[in-house]
């Protein structure tokens, strides 16, 4: 079994606290990620997991065992790092066996688990090349494969993509994914791209300062956002938060922006929303997009705007929209032509509508 749990685990550097006393349980061979910005913590955490990191109070457990002063060769994990970490004078092969001949494996047990590795990550014609031979991703994957060798009961990936072009993150995303699959283990992976977390997770933890803000699925992430912070982190482009003020009309609560522009609030049980709070509005790029009457959203709210800068990426166009003076970002399927200046009707899908405490910035509605 290789789960893994954090009890009150404080990190301070001198008098610096970094890691203020995070409880996290990790299941076995779930695929966890930790987010967040930097200096948030997410790397410290995964270091203390790995033992290259003292904690200075609280437990780790790795499996059954309690590991605080357990040598980080002997905790049963694998570090995959940011920049490789290959010996340049070395072949793949051995690279990957390096660490197995150090332990005196049987030379037969080391050219299977070296073979079976370099099957899953489609290395085997590359065994014989040196690492200035091969291209990022191969350099990434061999030292994924130097991990899979010692056959952890979990795997730590710091930051592993984040050298990579665009086009190789992508496809190493899929590598990753394919990797848990076959390896059947645990894994923790440390990222500041949400994309990656969303895309790799089977749950999220989202960081900020030292702290978890909030851990879940990333589809529950995306759509119940505890606070303002996780709505703006998870999500690409992140979700539109405008300051508004609530106003009853005709004993119906609505979001005022300004003189001009105000949207009605979905009635909806369990709130504490009231008349005159002052809050902050959320509502994802993907609820606002160009009303076109065949739109897939529940009773939309219509509303006019100007285009003032258009993003198009193929498959999709970023608008940055001026309603009456408040700021929107929507989206338009990519191949509609929109231009700058264009004055244009906007369909909402207030089914989608988030409200934030605007002192504590957590989730009221």
């Amino acid at each position: 079994m290789a789960e893994v749990s954090l009890e009150k685990v404080v990190k301070a550097f001198g008098k610096t606290e970094v890691v203020h006393g995070i409880d996290l349980e990790i299941k076995d061979l779930e695929f966890a990620v930790l987010v967040g910005p930097s200096g948030c913590g997410k790397s410290t955490v995964l270091r203390m997991v790995a033992g290259l990191e003292q904690i200075t109070s609280g437990v780790i457990h790795i499996g059954d065992r309690v590991v605080n002063d357990v040598a980080p060769k002997d905790r049963s994990v694998a570090m995959v790092f940011q920049n490789y970490a290959l010996y340049p004078h070395m072949n793949v092969f051995n690279n990957m066996s390096f660490g197995l001949k150090l332990r005196k494996k049987p030379k037969e047990e080391i050219e299977k688990r070296v073979n079976d590795a370099a099957s899953i990550l489609g290395l085997q014609d590359l065994l014989l090349r040196k690492p200035f031979e091969l291209s990022g991703g191969q350099r990434q994957r061999v030292a994924m494969g130097r991990a899979i060798v010692r056959k952890p009961s979990v795997f730590l990936f710091d930051e592993p993509l984040s050298n990579l072009d665009a086009k190789l993150r992508t496809q190493m995303r899929t590598e990753i994914k394919r990797l848990h699959k076959n390896v059947q283990s645990t894994i923790i992976y440390v990222t500041h791209d949400q994309v990656e977390a969303m895309t790799l997770a089977d749950r999220i933890v989202v960081m900020k300062d030292g702290n978890i803000e909030q851990i879940g699925k990333p589809l529950e992430l995306f759509e119940n956002p505890v606070n303002t912070f996780v709505a703006g982190f998870i999500g690409s482009p992140p979700m539109n938060l405008v300051s508004a003020k609530i106003v009853s009309k005709n004993a119906r609560l609505t979001l005022q922006f300004n003189t001009d522009f105000n949207i009605p609030i979905p009635e909806k049980s369990g709130h504490s929303l009231k008349d005159g709070m002052t809050v902050t509005m959320g509502l994802r790029t993907e609820d606002l997009t160009i009303d076109n009457d065949n739109n897939s959203f529940p009773d939309p709210w219509m509303v006019n705007g100007l285009v003032e800068v258009v993003e198009p990426l193929g498959g999709e166009t970023i608008m940055h929209m001026d309603f009456n003076g408040v700021k929107f970002v929507a989206k338009s399927e990519g191949r509609r032509i929109v231009r700058p200046g264009e004055k244009i009707r906007i369909a909402m899908n207030l089914k989608h509508l988030h409200i934030f405490d605007v002192d504590s910035s957590l989730s009221i509605y």
